[in-house]
């Protein structure tokens, strides 16, 4: 069935799954797992999909999934709280070097990422975390110790995270730190990351609990990745608990890495300008209770933002491709949410196989950036075309800048 918005697959057994991928591919693979995901027993009204959908562990990136007395932590995944955050500053294309080079270095210094190897730990291990944190990353974990270690005692396997020395870092993979420029020119700094390591730890605990407590109830699931924690038990409750903590780390974290990022460029740039002028700060891998048609659900965005009636949003393309500041139109059916990027078409070892460096120093001509082997998983032609993606989600978002990066850093 479809209409002008989106298509709707009635799935037997199980809730309505409704797509706003008009135009854009949806691979066979994920439509097996959105069919799973409608099936299980506490889906409120029906699956969101958003037009970058693609599959996930358990369950697809690009999915709004609504539930009723339960969670799913793997829907939620183990890069916990993962998002964009992107700032307006008062400089334009004029005050930007015509070499990039140094600027893109002076970035790489100041926010450890991937295998930064003068941040390291003293035996070369922890790559891309701090050794000796500076003081905007102690002030940051001021506002956090406390609640990590209210959690810590009920899980004292997760004290010993790279929690601390985490904060402020980049990661890897698809993590990035961008200079752009809009449509007029102005300049904008955008970065890409989580709550990284302790994230992960938080994450893989409470899926490998959500597991056990199937196993223990004797309760089969069509993917084991599905594997829910229901409300008012001990294990639900502590993950809600330290899900909500990671999610604020990971803002937090966006926030330092912020932080240094401007203070870099002015190391570089003398001219004095000003930046926050307009700032976003969104989640797109999270959950939280959200009221929804008259009632309080919790909504896991997996791979998805929300796009409130009025509400700045972050839709990057891939490296090399532009990327979208938008406000969202609050629409109701899509439970208030709009893609998280492009969503890729390829699996990492698919690109790898697939394109050469050539390739990928062709896609990113024009943006300062690594042009080596070990990027090209990362290669714009392994994503979505961000167009149609945009295209299929007209009724979600509107647009407010599109960005151009001229400098990019990988995680």
């Amino acid at each position: 069935m479809k209409n002008e918005e989106y298509e709707v697959l009635d799935i037997e057994g199980g809730s309505p799954v409704k797509m706003w991928t008009r135009g854009v591919p949806v691979e066979a693979e994920a439509k097996q797992q959105l069919s799973n995901m409608a099936k299980m027993p506490f889906i409120y009204r029906h699956v969101a999909v958003m037009p970058d959908v693609h599959v996930g562990k358990g369950s697809t990136i690009g999915s709004v999934i609504p539930t009723l007395g339960a969670i799913i932590p793997a829907a939620v995944g183990v890069d916990i709280g993962c998002g964009m955050m992107a700032a307006k500053t008062t400089l334009t294309a004029n005050d930007l070097p015509d070499n990039l080079g140094p600027l893109r270095s002076a970035i790489e210094k100041a926010v450890p990422h991937g295998s930064s190897p003068q941040l390291r730990g003293k035996r070369g291990r922890d790559e891309g975390s701090w050794h000796s944190p500076p003081q905007p990353v102690d002030a940051a974990w001021a506002t956090l110790h406390e609640e990590f270690d209210a959690i810590c005692a009920k899980t004292p396997k997760l004290k010993n995270t790279n929690n601390y020395r985490h904060l402020g870092t980049l990661g890897s993979g698809n993590h990035f730190i961008e200079i752009c420029l809009d449509e007029a020119g102005a300049v904008w700094f955008m970065l890409h990351s989580g709550s990284r390591g302790v994230g992960n730890a938080i994450g893989t605990y409470f899926i490998e609990l959500a597991k056990q407590d199937m196993r223990a109830h004797f309760i089969n699931l069509p993917d084991q990745d599905l594997a829910y924690l229901a409300e008012g038990t001990q294990h639900y409750n502590d993950y809600i608990e330290a899900v909500g903590w990671a999610q604020k780390f990971a803002r937090t974290n966006r926030e330092v890495m912020m932080h240094n990022l401007i203070a870099a460029v002015r190391t570089v740039i003398a001219k004095p300008f000003a930046t926050h002028v307009e700032a976003v700060n969104c989640h797109h891998n999270y959950v939280q209770q959200e009221r929804h048609f008259g009632k309080d659900v919790l909504i896991t965005r997996k791979g998805a933002v929300s796009a409130r009636e009025g509400e700045l949003g972050i839709i990057p393309g891939s490296m090399g491709a532009k990327s979208f500041i938008v406000r969202g139109r609050g629409n109701a059916e899509s439970f208030n949410s709009c893609s998280h990027g492009a969503g890729r078409t390829m699996s990492r070892t698919e690109a790898k196989r697939r394109f050469t460096l050539a390739d990928q120093v062709k896609a990113t001509e024009g943006v300062e950036c690594r042009k080596d082997a070990n990027v090209i998983d990362e290669i714009p032609m392994a994503y979505k075309d961000i167009d149609a993606v945009m295209l299929a989600q007209r009724e979600l978002v509107d647009v407010v800048h599109v960005l151009k990066q001229v400098v990019c850093v990988k995680g």
